[in-house]
């Protein structure tokens, strides 16, 4: 396959469809909860090592738990990336005591910072970006940063506000050299996405993107799942396809979201999405299970613009 790179006026050699959406697979990360971790034997038997684990921060979490789960996954030589929750904070002291410790006791040098779904701060921090300016992160020798990213805007925040939120972030880690991306919400919707990216790119965006993907679950599940985090157009693209009452009680897979990011990845040469991260509502095993197969190409076009796996995720 031929195409045209625009940013070097170029005629290009492309991956074939198959390759192109195995190569989206390349540094996956995935999410976990200390809730979830509880209840998991091995992370490691499922995960391959130094896959990056990003641990949540919900509102009333337990620090010391997110320290322990961050501690785990390290010892199961993974890579903890704990969520840094604005909001959830209840002091300089707190965050500074909290970096400490996930240094200390987990190396971790990697995390994700976010506003957090609090509407009343817990104390002075109410943006992701205050906590980046305390310079606490670089104290305690974090490295790289993820930064929170919504494809179809967020309920709590109006878009101007994340316009300029981006803007700055640019500008952060150009001034101080730090390693940052964007971390995103899951999303169904492969036109937003793209749309997003682009119009993020137009103004300016150069932070990779790490794209939100719910792996394996029931549809059943991945509505309930859209419906707690609020990801409304996405709602109403799976209530779509739970017309049909058989499809929510088996297992989906995002197989046509895939293939038209591949296909845009693959013609937009400077498209910002840089990898895969990785939301495991249908379990670990599960999700492990598939994204090994998909590491391997295992599946095959099925001529309606997705496609099969070659065995069964049940």
């Amino acid at each position: 396959m031929l195409g045209f790179n625009r940013s070097t006026a170029k005629i290009v050699s492309l991956p074939t469809p198959k390759t192109a959406v195995v190569d989206l697979f390349r540094g996956l990360s995935i999410e976990t909860a200390p809730g979830i971790a509880a209840k998991t034997a091995s992370y490691g038997a499922h995960l391959a090592p130094q896959t990056p684990v990003y641990i949540t921060m919900l509102p009333g979490a337990d620090l010391g738990e997110i320290v322990q789960t961050a501690a785990r996954l390290r010892g199961e030589g993974l890579v903890p990336v704990p969520h840094i929750a604005a909001r959830s904070l209840a002091s300089h002291a707190q965050l500074d005591d909290h970096l400490r410790r996930l240094a200390g006791e987990a190396a971790v040098d990697q995390v994700l910072v976010i506003g957090g779904g609090v509407s009343t701060p817990a104390g002075p921090f109410d943006r992701s970006m205050q906590v980046l300016e305390t310079g606490l992160l670089q104290k305690h020798g974090i490295k790289t940063i993820g930064v929170a990213g919504h494809p179809e805007g967020s309920k709590d925040i109006p878009a101007d506000e994340i316009a300029r939120a981006v803007a700055e972030k640019n500008a952060y880690a150009k001034a101080t050299g730090t390693a940052m991306y964007i971390a995103t919400q899951f999303c169904f919707d492969p036109e937003a996405i793209i749309a997003w990216d682009r119009s993020l790119r137009r103004a300016g965006n150069e932070l990779p993107i790490h794209l939100g993907l719910a792996g394996p679950a029931k549809l059943k599940s991945l509505i309930h799942y859209a419906a707690m985090c609020g990801v409304g157009p996405s709602i109403r693209f799976l209530t779509r396809q739970a017309m049909n009452i058989a499809k929510l009680a088996s297992v989906s897979v995002p197989d046509k979201l895939l293939v038209e990011l591949a296909d845009y990845r693959t013609k937009e040469a400077d498209c910002g999405l840089a990898q895969l991260h990785l939301f495991a509502f249908g379990g670990l095993e599960r999700s492990a299970r598939w994204v090994k197969a998909m590491q391997d190409g295992r599946f095959t076009f099925d001529g309606r613009g997705g496609f099969a796996m070659d065995e069964s995720l049940d």
